[in-house]
């Protein structure tokens, strides 16, 4: 864990998250980076010193439309959106997937913890490399045998699906081999990492006294 530098003005050092030991390649006042050793993963923490552009933090409905409305603007689809409590901050911990050209997905996983007049993002990215789809191919042959999809004129029914609401259909949805009760068959995918990196950073991450003293973000 890199050390924490006390002010009474909120920094990008007013957080401390673990960094696994990777290796550090952007120091700056608005991001720090982090790349792990194969390079397919970047960690990053970016401070934001100004109000932020967030419809709401109460209302997750507003929030996951908001956030579907930008995700498919590059293709890409909503794994995750949630309001959680961090350390007795709010925030809100949020999932993505964009497809990558020719093939493959890349995993944006983050953590937002907003505050009046500035913000902080956490934010995973796990791109996905070498063979890519063997965990969408493994697990819809597994349920296409358990008869929970089916497969139609268009391809798998059942299969792609935004998880709060079935009508959405717009960019890449998400698929059901990227439910979370399937990461510990696939430990090494982008996916299950990004996700169990977030999990560990959610334990671990350290506010500094001075944003205590920061008035929340009340919308």
């Amino acid at each position: 864990m890199f050390n924490l530098f006390k002010s009474k003005k909120a920094t990008i050092n007013s957080i401390s998250i673990p960094d696994f030991g990777w290796e550090q390649v952007k120091n700056e006042a608005e991001m720090q980076q982090w790349l792990n050793p194969a390079q397919s993963i970047a960690l990053s923490i970016n401070f934001f010193d100004q109000k932020p552009d967030l419809p709401t933090a109460k209302d997750i409905d507003l929030l996951r439309d908001y956030y579907r409305d930008q995700i498919v603007v590059p293709n890409g689809g909503l794994i995750q959106a949630d309001l959680i409590n961090l350390k007795t901050y709010s925030a809100i911990k949020t999932m993505f997937k964009i497809p990558q050209n020719p093939t493959g997905m890349t995993y944006l996983g983050s953590l937002t913890i907003p505050f009046k007049k500035c913000s902080y993002v956490v934010k995973i990215q796990a791109v996905e490399v070498g063979t890519t789809g063997l965990r969408d191919s493994l697990v819809s042959n597994q349920l296409l045998t358990e008869g929970k999809i089916t497969l139609g004129g268009a391809g798998f029914e059942n299969w792609f699906v935004d998880p709060y609401d079935p009508s959405f259909k717009k960019g890449t949805l998400m698929n059901a081999s990227e439910e979370l009760a399937y990461d510990a068959m696939f430990p090494e995918h982008p996916l299950s990492q990004a996700r169990n990196l977030l999990t560990q950073i959610e334990s671990q991450i350290v506010f500094a006294d001075e944003l205590s003293k920061y008035k929340k973000f009340k919308k």
